[in-house]
């Protein structure tokens, strides 16, 4: 009990941090998307390690989607949970227990049966410590263990209510696999040999090279979302990388990729005029790309100071500028399309340089000796921005750069490789800003942001009043309650001036124009690839 209860509390205050899985070479094969029924689809990131209930990244999650199904869905119209493999669910007056009631005559593509054994499995394999799960651990909340009623029925039990376990029990990270694969391959090789239930089975796996999926010809027990009429005719699926950005917009006009992700704005933004390419702008729910301000560092100590920031930034002219108008500017901690979103957000520390010309006057930052800088007790004013490479953050620094350079403010740009050199550059404590974010449906992501002392409060700001909302919010099984709740620490966030949000992400996908019915889940990164026909109307 007590090593579960600890469990929760890593969770509400940490995300862990990627780590490496060694690779394994295997034999390649030719593999063309000029095969009948074949297609190639872009990916964009090549991660270290693909296995779901251990690894953490959505690249993953964009190809095994198809290969897992989970205990639940989310509709990818309404968001709300729909059955997958449970046909039922229900949950006990205190919230502590789960039941779900599963689907009959289910095979993994192994033809082993899926049943609560088969659950169990999985909740043993990703709760093991020696898995070590980045993510899919921590989706399970309070986990205290299961019991297996009968062979089609199985319960959750949890040490305290928690209202996100349905939303954690709907993504791939816990999607159910084949206890026959999982006892016969080691965690290292599993990723190399996955069998789930899904509409498509994993096929072949060449790191740093494709990944193959083929279509499962006996799936028939899909979310109603899956309906037989919209089952598509795409047969196999390709997915190479294309890690350099510059490349995907050139392989969808060459025909080397018939679906791609994460384009480059201005990429988008060409092909707005191109019949034979379709533009698939979906929206992330979760947090900005904000910069977090570090409230223990001289001058962001200071709320003026860090509210002047905010008046002093054009956010609209960035969004213009580098992400081509496809983004929503960004307000609060949480973007528009999520649950639990305040709308009073919108409009907060609108550009406005009077309003940031006179907070740092008031604050003691005056050109005292006319050269343009500003400066207190004859030092300038400096502000330090931590800068990793990822999501266009380069770009969107060096115009924050130039706009605070305006008003008399130096900003320090400190650009990071990688995810492992930015934990380092935070730890050293030596900096005013920092880009960061994390992606999902329900709002406790936030936790580990802003509890005091959380993992990924790199603001270093301590509320007990904010703790004590968002631990509220996570254990509040009534809807309204978490609203209000979570609209509470939204506007305690924004009071304080903690983040400097930019834009709401929007990933820009696009595919050739032949090919139809592709949606994506409402997490925004996964497609959903049972519905996607290839039709050439020419032939």
């Amino acid at each position: 009990m007590l090593r579960r209860l600890s469990l929760f509390v890593a969770f509400l205050i940490f995300i862990p941090i990627l780590i490496a899985i060694t690779t394994i070479a295997q034999p390649q094969t030719e593999t063309t998307s000029t095969e009948p029924g074949t297609i190639v689809y872009g990916l964009t990131l090549d991660p270290s390690g693909f296995d779901p209930h251990i690894n953490q990244s959505a690249e993953l999650g964009i190809v095994l989607r198809q290969v897992y199904d989970t205990l639940v869905y989310r509709d990818p119209q309404t968001g709300r949970f729909v059955p997958g493999l449970a046909q039922s669910w229900s949950v006990s007056d205190d919230g502590l227990t789960y039941t779900f009631t599963l689907k009959q005559g289910v095979k993994f593509h192994d033809d082993t049966p899926f049943n609560a054994a088969a659950v169990a499995a999985n909740l043993d394999r990703i709760t093991n410590p020696e898995i070590a799960s980045q993510k899919a651990i921590f989706l399970l909340g309070p986990y205290e263990g299961y019991d297996i009623i009968d062979d089609y029925t199985i319960r959750i039990r949890l040490t305290q209510p928690y209202s996100p376990l349905l939303d954690g029990l709907s993504q791939v990270y816990l999607g159910m696999a084949s206890p026959s694969a999982l006892t016969e391959y080691s965690p290292l090789r599993y990723q190399y040999h996955q069998v789930g239930t899904g509409p498509f089975i994993f096929e072949e796996y060449v790191p740093h090279d494709r990944i193959v999926l083929r279509r499962n010809p006996d799936y028939t027990w899909g979310p109603s979302f899956y309906t037989p009429e919209m089952m598509g005719n795409v047969e196999r699926i390709v997915y190479n990388f294309f890690t350099d950005p510059p490349t995907r917009i050139l392989s969808l006009e060459n025909g080397d990729a018939q679906v791609m992700g994460e384009l480059l704005p201005a990429d988008a933004r060409a092909l707005t005029g191109n019949s034979e390419i379709q533009l698939y702008p979906v929206a992330i729910p979760g947090q900005p790309l904000q910069f977090l301000m570090n409230t223990q560092r001289f001058p962001t100590d200071q709320r003026s100071i860090r509210q002047a920031l905010l008046f002093a930034t054009n956010r609209v002219a960035i969004v213009d500028t580098v992400f081509q108008s496809f983004s929503p500017v960004a307000w609060g901690p949480l973007t528009a399309n999520s649950p639990f979103y305040h709308s009073g957000m919108q409009g907060l520390y609108a550009y406005d340089i009077g309003q940031a010309e006179s907070l740092l006057s008031t604050s003691g930052f005056e050109d005292t000796d006319n050269d343009g800088w500003l400066d207190f007790g004859g030092a300038p004013l400096q502000i330090t921005i931590i800068v990793p490479p990822w999501g266009l953050i380069p770009e969107v620094a060096q115009l924050i750069q130039d706009q605070w350079r305006e008003i008399g403010i130096q900003v320090i740009l400190e650009p990071v490789p990688n995810f492992p050199t930015l934990r380092e550059k935070i730890a050293e404590g030596e900096y005013n800003l920092v880009a960061f974010n994390l992606f999902g449906m329900d709002a406790s992501h936030l936790n580990s942001m802003y509890l005091s002392g959380g993992v990924n409060n790199f603001t270093g700001f301590s509320s007990q009043e904010l703790d004590n909302m968002l631990l509220e919010a996570v254990r509040e099984v009534e809807p309204q309650r978490r609203q209000v709740l979570y609209q509470r620490a939204q506007e305690i966030i924004m009071q304080e001036a903690l983040i400097l949000p930019i834009r709401d992400y929007v990933n820009l996908n696009a595919s050739d124009s032949r090919i139809h019915g592709l949606i994506f889940d409402p997490y925004g990164w996964f497609p959903l690839m049972y519905g996607v026909s290839f039709i050439d109307e020419a032939q």
